[in-house]
């Protein structure tokens, strides 16, 4: 397995943004994510470490085991906690409830602020 992935993005605040993660294994086959349905969390933050703790949001993180795929989604009202003309951190990770956990992305996302809805 070659995790984590990383992938940084632009996000416009105020709108809903979504990507899909396809977990591969270290040969390039499908990770199955059978054991995992349920358990996966996309964290921003802030900083990375306990400095981010107090600022973390919690985003939409949906695993589809029947197509071995994580769907991530940035709702509008998950992102209007995050400021225009900052850059978060990220984590996307999957549990199998055993013990056993992946990050299978990280990265940075830079937040544009919106002029239509500026709650």
């Amino acid at each position: 397995m070659a995790f984590p992935g990383t992938y940084n993005f632009n996000y416009y605040r105020g709108d809903t943004y979504q990507f899909i993660i396809r977990p591969k294994t270290a040969n390039g086959g499908t990770f199955p994510l059978d054991d995992y349905d349920n358990n996966a969390v996309f964290t921003i933050a802030e900083t990375r470490g306990t400095a981010g703790i107090p600022s973390q949001v919690a985003a939409t993180a949906t695993v589809d085991t029947i197509n071995d795929i994580v769907t991530c989604t940035i709702e509008p009202t998950q992102g209007s906690e995050l400021s225009g003309g900052t850059t978060y951190v990220y984590d996307v990770q999957i549990d199998n409830g055993a013990g056993i956990v992946y990050t299978l992305l990280t990265g940075t996302i830079t937040v544009t602020d919106d002029i239509t809805d500026t709650n």
